[in-house]
């Protein structure tokens, strides 16, 4: 046992001879003669490793590591007095966080791993912080059973710093770059994929993060693909090669909609550690401000040079110290000079002589003052003819403060002063002739600044001219009118628009009087507003009179609300009626026939034969009654009852009534012919009622010599096409005609047959109350519609009936 002792273990280096050395009798080991097989076959696999290894073993968790874990252990730390300790007494600083993590192993036999796990060490004289990437695996003992956990470790600290460190440094980047002022961008691998972007770059391109991060650019803004932006890209990111462009113009869309800018802006390449191109870094600035800038500046330039040819306006420029004159064909036009060695005593020879002093007081005020230039003064010119010009120009100072140069325009206004003699007599005129009118009279100027008005202004309100300036045209204006004669005003100003507006104006003595204002705009050739020019004419008589006439209307109308509601309670009193004759006045009635049929039956043979003809007449009269009753009730219905109009189909209506009138029909062996008929908007009850009353009037008064024939038909047209007067020409009516062959009528009465209880014939020979054709006709009315009728005696009648297509248009 000596002998194989002294074998073990095996080589292992300096931590293979500390266990040879180590008096492990001492230890919860016992002698290393006592130990088991498998302790010292993983003790000298251990050993054997330069793969950083530890092994806890045993009860107690005993220590043991190779030389590669040595370095892990630092100086003045655990090493070399671990070595055969207990894990709690040798690791207390991380026993309660590395002991449940053996038990795992332990107790479920379970293998665990992690990477880059922060374990805190006593090491080099203090607790450093160490991070670890390591295995724990179970250990057997000669009987298989769990006797330890093997440890496979590297420590990971420089690393994990290293990566934190770079992690900053990029951090730092990123913050650095989304803090530059430019816009900054940084686009990764061949398809350009987003990967920085600060705010400004966001800005300028118009996105936000969310729509272009981690994806290709050339999709997040397909808008650069027609651009040849991939082009540059792509011959940086192939060769390197640094592009950069100045004020170059690209379309971004903006806010949906495609917009130029113009951007100062460079690509670079990025390279990898292994100095590859893996990306490509922008940095750019939207200089389109500037541009557009420089731009309108040259278009200002331009339009300056293209104003002063349009304007026909002469230039100078003289030099007080050379004396010399710069000219141009303009003004040497004006001059009615030619030449091009033209001196500025050839001009000066050109002015007036009496206008000489003022040109000379122009230039000494422009030298002692502000150094503007301004003054007119006539010429004369070479067609022997006088000439107004404007001058003006600058005077330019050295540095001696003393005059150097003048520049200037000088401009031909012999026109104008032509034109503004003429516009001072036509306004003199004016004024003359607004002076002698009693309205009043006033200007404004385009803004709607009042600024004339005529003396009858003056007359009525009894300000003078200084005054009615300092107090202002509202003065004179009733309080109560001002804030919407002032809208008003406005309006008409804003929109171009004639102004019309009735107010109270106040008089010198305090009292008030209505006026009508009226305004119109005086445009020039352009159709710009050039003057307002206004009246106001006294009206006070005229709104006396219309406020009377308003007053009166007020109260006609007060009495026609009063009709309206006297109305009201007549149709409610109607309805009472109708409601009393619906009950109370046929309840007598039905007694009446009760008791009277009664006596007939029980009495008959008791009554005289004058008896039994006086039962026959009342119980007949109690009849007529109650049908009087029965018609009267209808035609108050059609007035009062509830009007619901509803597409309805004539033909089907036709047939309804058929069914409703089957008896008799078929008592009379009368025939209904009808053709295809309108579909309409009616009331559809009330209708049914207007064709059982006419088919029913045709069924009375048919003749016995002929089987009585109804005919109905019908037919759409505009009214322009029917020869009758009351149809609206422009609107579509439904045309019905009911016809029978009957006794018929003397047309003379075609009118009065629609008027409530008229008859044409007695009751002993056709009975009826003469409701009924009155009921039609207000149905008819109910339509919106009109009825004729046409007859001939013993040819029979004929209805015509004209409902509109649509009621709203009648």
């Amino acid at each position: 046992m000596a002998d194989q002792s002294a074998a073990f273990p095996i080589g292992g280096g300096e931590m293979g001879q500390l266990i040879r050395e180590k008096d492990w009798g001492e230890t919860i080991l016992g002698p290393i003669d006592s130990w088991q097989q498998s302790l010292k076959t993983t003790i000298n696999i251990l050993l054997a490793s330069k793969f950083p290894k530890f092994l806890w073993w045993g009860s107690e968790l005993t220590c043991f590591y190779n030389d590669a874990y040595r370095p892990s252990l630092g100086d003045q730390g655990k090493h070399p007095n671990i070595l055969g300790k207990g894990g709690e007494e040798s690791w207390p600083e991380i026993w309660h966080i590395i002991k449940p993590l053996m038990d795992q192993v332990l107790e479920h036999e379970e293998s665990l791993f992690f990477e880059n796990l922060l374990v805190p060490i006593y090491r080099n004289g203090h607790i450093e912080d160490v991070y670890w990437t390591f295995s724990y695996s179970p250990v057997r003992d000669d009987s298989t059973q769990i006797a330890g956990v093997l440890v496979t470790c590297v420590e990971t600290t420089s690393e994990v710093l290293l990566k934190r460190k770079l992690e900053d440094s990029e951090r730092k980047l990123r913050l650095i770059i989304q803090q530059a002022p430019a816009s900054i961008a940084t686009f990764k691998g061949s398809d350009y994929i987003t990967d920085i972007a600060n705010a400004n770059a966001l800005s300028l391109w118009g996105k936000t993060a969310d729509e272009v991060m981690n994806k290709p650019i050339l999709e997040a803004m397909p808008e650069l693909k027609d651009q040849g932006i991939k082009e540059l890209l792509d011959d940086v990111y192939n060769t390197g090669k640094r592009f950069a462009a100045s004020e170059m113009p690209v379309q971004l869309i903006r806010d949906g909609i495609l917009k130029t800018l113009y951007i100062n802006f460079s690509y670079e390449a990025l390279y990898d550690t292994s100095s590859k191109i893996d990306g490509i870094i922008t940095i750019g600035h939207d200089v389109t401000e500037q541009v557009l800038a420089h731009k309108k500046i040259e278009a200002n330039e331009e339009k300056l040079t293209m104003v002063i040819d349009a304007s026909e306006l002469g230039t100078y420029d003289y030099n007080f110290k050379t004396n010399s004159l710069d000219s141009s064909k303009r003004l040497q036009d004006i001059f009615g000079l030619e030449g091009n060695q033209l001196r500025q005593k050839d001009f000066l020879s050109k002015i007036h002589p009496k206008d000489m002093e003022l040109r000379k007081k122009a230039f000494e005020n422009a030298f002692s003052g502000d150094g503007n230039l301004h003054y007119t003064c006539r010429i004369l010119h070479s067609s022997s003819r006088i000439k107004w010009i404007e001058v003006k120009g600058r005077v330019h100072l050295d540095e001696q403060n003393k005059p150097h140069k003048v520049l200037g325009t000088v401009r031909d206004i012999t026109e104008d002063r032509i034109n503004r003699q003429k516009l001072e007599d036509s306004e003199q005129k004016f004024r003359l002739l607004a002076n002698s009118l009693p309205q009043h009279i006033w200007t404004a100027d385009p803004q709607g600044k009042l600024n004339y008005f005529n003396q009858s202004v003056y007359e009525f309100s009894g300000f003078t001219p200084g005054q009615l300036d300092q107090e202002g045209w509202l003065a004179i204006v009733h309080p109560d009118d001002r804030e919407e004669n002032l809208k008003a005003w406005n309006n008409s100003i804003q929109s171009g628009k004639d102004f019309l507006f009735e107010h109270r104006f106040r008089k010198y003595d305090g009292s008030y009087r209505w006026q009508l204002s009226r305004a119109r705009p005086q445009l020039n050739q352009d159709g710009d507003i050039q003057m307002w020019v206004g009246s106001s004419t006294d009206i006070h008589d005229q709104k006396e009179f219309t406020n009377e006439l308003e007053r009166l209307v007020v109260e006609r109308t007060n009495e026609l609300a009063q009709k309206v509601k006297d109305l009201a309670s007549m149709n409610k009193e109607l309805q009472s009626f109708a409601y009393i004759s619906s009950h109370d006045l046929q309840e007598p009635l039905r007694k009446i026939q009760t008791f009277s049929t009664l006596l007939l039956e029980h009495e008959f043979d008791n009554l005289t034969e004058d008896g039994k003809e006086y039962f026959k007449r009342m119980q007949n009269a109690a009849k007529r009654m109650q049908a009087l009753i029965s018609d009267l009730l209808a035609y108050s219905r059609t007035s009062i009852s509830e009007r619901k109009y509803e597409s309805t189909d004539l033909n089907k209506l036709v047939q309804e009534v058929k069914t409703d009138l089957r008896e008799e029909l078929t008592q009379y062996n009368a025939v209904i012919e009808s053709d295809k008929l309108c579909t309409l908007n009616i009331i559809p009850f009330q209708f049914r009622q207007l064709l059982q009353n006419l088919i029913s009037n045709s069924l009375k008064f048919s003749t016995k010599e002929r089987q009585p024939h109804i005919a109905i038909a019908s037919e759409k047209r505009l009214g322009e096409e029917f020869e009758i007067a009351r149809l609206s020409p422009s609107t579509t009516y439904c045309h019905i005609r009911i016809s029978d062959n009957g006794i018929g009528f003397d047309q003379k009465y075609h009118e009065r047959i629609f008027e409530l209880f008229q008859r044409l014939h007695g009751k002993d020979v056709f009975q009826g109350t003469g409701i009924g054709l009155a009921i039609v006709k207000k149905i008819v009315e109910n339509h919106h519609g009109f009825i004729t009728a046409k007859g001939e005696p013993n040819q029979g009648a004929t209805f015509d009936i004209y409902l509109p297509e649509n009621k709203s248009s009648s």
